[in-house]
């Protein structure tokens, strides 16, 4: 068997292939392709399994592209989906392009002078100039609509198991386009092998099809599973439903260094397979380690330390982990404002005035602040012992004094464990 494909079914990242592609993969190097749709100005966490595929494939001497749906961003991918996307401008949407292609140039060799050098492409550079007439021409009368309609991105829609009765025609002729993508960089690009999503199973075989009855060659498709937690949940967002993305402004170094130390030990044994690029010998060998000491959390700590300096790199993993290390320990003396924000961005906060919160009382400052609801909440909660200023614990007495705020603007309150309260002094 191939050493990719090896590669992949160890870590649980293969779900299907075409027959055939073992043996194109052992022939030659090959040129390979997966397509990422520009929604947004930032990849997110969800596409970090198709990015880490074509590192793999680059790794094992073939040659990977990463193309970014310009023309098919257009429209959206109806596949998994109940509903259909709302439509980009033009000019968002190349916004979003030039977005994605930076970031994927970070992931990805593409300056070597090998002959297996990453490449990045755009399918608007050679969709724009088609006429809808030339493709319905050209490419539409080699693939019957019952082809079209028997796939199950479709036949769930039509049916309404998706959750949603119909499709319009702008997403039913998705699966066109996409394998028109493929068609168009088998002619020109030499791309004999198409990577996604299981879901994606139906639009790469299309592609496959027209190459075999438009341009009378032989092309591949090889799937991955979607990425679920070991419970079968959804994975990649917070509770709330908020996106973890691959840009720091976005959403922090921290946050998301903390959202892999957070996985479960299920989930870490897995994902640190599925997102790492540790052997096979290192990760039997943490997993071990880690069976004989669960409460260090190894495995964790290092599935968080691999992403986070894969993604954002080992500064600033530092800056995480020092900022971790600050968070979790019993005083706030070492915070600063740069730490502070980057620690608590995203939680609930409000501003106050310093000439009104200096001699405060804690009562007073948990129900003006809004952190609380009332005078009679607060006090419930002091009584309590609930509440903490900075990570300490107050009673009623208390009073904040200008010593108590973090590098004089900021005061963190909580209420138990988990719900934290920022006020911001200026």
């Amino acid at each position: 068997m191939n050493s990719f494909i090896e590669e992949l079914k160890w870590r649980g990242l293969f779900a299907d292939m075409m027959p055939g592609t073992d043996e194109q993969l052992n022939k030659e190097m090959t040129t390979a392709y997966i397509g990422f749709d520009p929604t947004a100005d930032s990849l997110h966490i969800g596409s970090l399994i198709q990015i880490k595929i074509l590192a793999h494939f680059q790794q094992h001497g073939h040659k990977p592209i990463a193309l970014v749906g310009g023309a098919t961003g257009m429209i959206g991918d109806p596949s998994g989906k109940s509903s259909e996307r709302n439509l980009l401008d033009e000019e968002t949407l190349l916004h979003y392009v030039d977005c994605l292609k930076n970031q994927l140039s970070r992931f990805l060799h593409f300056d070597s002078n090998e002959t297996n050098k990453a490449e990045l492409v755009n399918n608007y550079d050679w969709m724009k100039n088609i006429s809808f007439l030339d493709f319905a021409k050209n490419v539409g009368k080699n693939i019957t609509v019952n082809y079209m309609m028997a796939k199950d991105s479709v036949k769930k829609r039509l049916s309404g198991e998706a959750g949603v009765d119909g499709m319009s025609f702008t997403e039913f002729t998705y699966q066109l386009i996409q394998g028109y993508d493929f068609l168009h960089l088998y002619q020109n690009n030499n791309v004999k092998l198409q990577m996604g999503g299981s879901d994606q199973w139906g639009n790469i075989t299309t592609g496959t099809e027209l190459i075999r009855r438009k341009a009378k060659g032989e092309a591949f498709a090889l799937t991955v599973p979607l990425i679920t937690k070991a419970d079968g949940s959804k994975f990649g967002k917070s509770e709330s439903g908020e996106n973890y993305w691959l840009d720091k402004k976005k959403t922090s170094p921290y946050k998301f260094y903390q959202f892999w130390l957070n996985a479960t030990d299920a989930d870490a044994e897995r994902f640190i397979k599925f997102y790492t690029f540790l052997s096979r010998e290192e990760i039997e060998t943490l997993i071990e380690e880690h069976k004989t000491a669960e409460h260090e959390k190894k495995l964790q700590k290092k599935l968080a330390e691999e992403i986070t300096v894969w993604v954002h790199g080992r500064e600033e993993y530092e800056k995480a982990l020092r900022a971790s290390e600050i968070l979790f320990s019993k005083g706030m003396e070492d915070m600063n404002e740069q730490i502070f924000t980057e620690i608590f961005d995203g939680v609930p906060n409000n501003e106050m005035s310093k000439s009104n919160i200096i001699g405060l009382n804690i009562i007073d400052l948990l129900s003006e602040s809004n952190f609380l609801k009332s005078k009679s909440e607060a006090q419930r909660e002091i009584k309590g012992n609930s509440i903490s200023v900075n990570k300490q614990k107050v009673n009623a007495t208390f009073t904040i004094n200008e010593t108590d705020l973090i590098d004089g603007k900021f005061l963190l309150l909580q209420k138990g464990k988990r719900n934290q309260f920022i006020v911001k002094v200026i």
